[in-house]
């Protein structure tokens, strides 16, 4: 798509998603006719919860890195719904809330950007998720560090996503020239003290990481020095009463993270208000995690890429201004108290609370998926939950990966890998198909006798690989950074052969990206589009899968085995997901990985070979070198392939070669973390 055609496209896009009247009665009974829910193309799952959700007092639903997934995973059983889909459940939950009388409130904390087509096939990228995006009526939001890599993406966030939500967009410790006064000023707003509906008193902030990426018309205060500003101690002593205090942030909320900074905040307010509340809801390690401060105040994150939305109920707040009752009637409430499971490190160091507390917590990560919502929705696996809005974002989103030619297809892909659940190089994990690929198709045709070695840091893999349909979009998903690949021709066998041991027996490489447009920012080419992300959080839990069916329909068809996704274990034990799930194993991956290409055929070693490797690690490739006895310096150092031909092309051109087999019509796998059945088992 040509950027003027995507700038009207947008345009209309966003007219019909602002249109209220176009979500009438009339409309409804149309789109359930015709709109099938989901994407057309994606699988609902066939294990649900374990069961109802508590509800207490005052409760939340957390989104965080949803990293423009707003299409759902369409080849993942547990992750098939879509953002209309989530819109349809949050007015369902707001529903449920009122007719229990307690208060629901909807967190996001921020990475809206930079992960799927849908985001990323778009320059600037964004411009057709955000508008999709902005459909849930949030009720506390605050900013990633991927809103602020690049300068024209933190401009859009300031003048237009930050405008859509207003007072309830906070970024405590981000700020932006402001380009019509020349002046920095706050993106959104520093702190929001509200009164829910039933009278709870909260005053709540949005702090960022540490970061020190951004371009350089924005300016992120580190939390240190946040906490002596006279306005943050100013809202934290405030003049009128504050029963809760809400930290949200694209933080960590464990403490010992490297990068999290809650624990400065957290104690600026437990010193000065030891009695109050506080809860905490962070992002961007990509992780279900659940942590306890004190006997008053938690902390939860809730996962990435629209896998993961958590549910946090809480209740035993005393308020005066509180007029409902603290746990709703006919659903279960709150039972637990602010108190670890086992002795942990979250919490150490940090100030605590000294008198007793009547606060009891509940926390669920909900799988992302249909029969998820559905279940919660209305307690009914076969009820529709769907809104007329919900349903016409299903379809504009459909419409918008047309457009974005997201579904165009390079080949099917015949298996299932993945980075983490096998081990290096074993059958089913990424980076064996991936050493295949590069030999492949990592070719400068002047130089296709000469012997080589091709190198790539791990890091440039985003997300598993899933048997089936491998599009436009997959390329994006798979592996979406955009380093192009340099080389230093001759090298000396002896000394190349080296260069891989010493990267892996070094520091994860985590040199500063050059913040060029070619790394942050995508073109509209059909196809061929270029993004670039943070490098990859380590986990041990990918998740899983399970089926659509084709009206579109709700079958109540429930597997009552397990299927291999998130088990997770944080604070309060290992009962936090909503879904009883299989774990997948994890085996750590070392730092970068080699393809040779070109080797005699005898199976004697070159004399000299073309080192190849990515931009991206240049400096570590230098120094490995180096310390064998080499000489090279960047003057050496020239791109074996146009600098266009990047990371994000080598598995579409691979595909187009080796994977043609069962086009058009590709079968879709199980999906990450299920055993290859073998022939002859039963």
């Amino acid at each position: 798509m040509r950027l003027s055609t995507l700038v009207t496209y947008v345009a209309n896009f966003a007219s019909a998603l602002a249109c209220d009247s176009c979500y009438g009665p009339q409309n409804d009974v149309v789109l359930t006719r015709n709109v099938r829910r989901m994407q057309p193309d994606a699988e609902n799952a066939t294990t649900g919860p374990r069961g109802p959700l508590e509800w207490g007092q005052i409760n939340f639903l957390h989104t965080t890195d949803t990293h423009g997934w707003l299409e759902g995973h369409i080849k993942e059983q547990n992750y098939g719904a879509d953002w209309g889909d989530f819109v349809s459940f949050t007015n369902a939950m707001k529903q449920k809330a009122q007719g229990l009388g307690v208060d629901l409130l909807l967190i996001d904390t921020g990475d809206l950007h930079d992960g799927a087509g849908l985001s990323d096939a778009t320059s600037p990228n964004g411009l057709v998720s955000n508008v999709i995006f902005e459909n849930v009526d949030y009720d506390l939001l605050t900013i990633g560090n991927h809103e602020l890599y690049v300068t024209e993406i933190a401009y859009e966030t300031f003048s237009n996503f930050s405008k859509v939500y207003g007072d309830k967009y906070l970024t405590s410790n981000v700020q932006i020239i402001n380009p019509k006064t020349g002046q920095f000023e706050y993106i959104g707003h520093k702190y929001r003290y509200f009164t829910t509906e039933h009278g709870l008193r909260i005053m709540s902030f949005g702090v960022l990481f540490d970061f020190t990426g951004n371009s350089n018309v924005s300016k992120v205060i580190k939390a240190a020095d946040l906490v002596q500003q006279s306005w943050f101690l100013n809202a934290v002593n405030y003049t009128e009463p504050i029963d809760l205090f809400l930290i949200i942030g694209h933080n960590p909320v464990r403490t010992t993270a490297s990068t999290s900074t809650f624990g400065t905040i957290y104690s600026t307010i437990r010193k000065m208000r030891p009695d109050v509340p506080i809860q905490g809801f962070g992002g961007h390690t990509h992780i279900r995690d659940f942590t306890v401060y004190d006997n008053k105040a938690t902390g939860m994150e809730s996962g990435r890429y629209c896998e993961t939305l958590g549910w946090f109920a809480m209740t035993g707040i005393k308020s005066s201004g509180y007029t409902a009752a603290q746990n709703p009637h006919g659903v279960p409430n709150p039972t637990r108290s602010a108190v670890a499971v086992s002795t942990g490190t979250a919490s150490a160091g940090l100030p605590k609370s000294t008198t007793p507390s009547s606060l009891r917590y509940a926390r669920r990560y909900l799988d992302w998926n249909r029969l998820t919502f559905a279940y919660h929705a209305e307690g009914s696996q076969d009820h529709t939950f769907d809104t007329g809005k919900g349903e016409n974002i299903t379809s504009e989103i459909t419409t918008a990966r047309n457009q974005l030619n997201l579904t165009s297809l390079y080949g099917c892909a015949p298996e299932t890998w993945c980075q983490f659940c096998k081990p290096f190089l074993a059958d089913g994990n990424i980076f064996g198909l991936l050493q295949t690929a590069l030999a492949t198709v990592v070719v400068n045709q002047s130089r296709a006798d000469t012997p080589r070695l091709i190198i790539i840091n791990t890091g440039s893999v985003r997300f598993d690989l899933a048997k089936g349909p491998f599009t436009y979009d997959d390329s994006f998903i798979v592996s979406p950074f955009t380093d192009g690949f340099q080389f230093i021709p001759g090298v000396p066998y002896s000394q190349a052969k080296q260069v891989l041991g010493i990267l892996n027996a070094g520091a994860f490489q985590k040199k500063r990206r050059d913040l060029s447009t070619r790394d942050f920012d995508f073109q509209p080419v059909v196809a061929d589009g270029d993004t670039c992300l943070d490098p990859p959080v380590t986990h041990d839990h990918q998740g899983l899968r399970a089926r659509t069916y084709p009206s579109g329909r709700l079958v109540r068809r429930q597997s009552t085995t397990p299927v291999p996704g998130y088990t997770t274990s944080d604070d309060f034990g290992t009962d936090g997901d909503d879904t009883i799930h299989a774990a997948i194993p994890y085996y750590s991956q070392p730092n970068d990985l080699q393809a040779n290409a070109s080797f005699p055929t005898n199976g004697s070693d070159p004399e000299t070979v073309d080192l190849v490797f990515l931009d991206f690690i240049q400096s570590y490739i230098l120094n490995a070198l180096n310390s064998v006895g080499g000489s090279f310096t960047s003057s050496n150092v020239s791109y074996y392939l146009p600098e266009t031909f990047t990371t994000n092309s080598y598995l579409p051109a691979y595909a187009k070669i080796a994977w043609q087999a069962n086009v058009p019509n590709c079968p879709v796998g199980a999906g990450i973390g299920f055993t290859k059945r073998k022939i002859g088992n039963a």
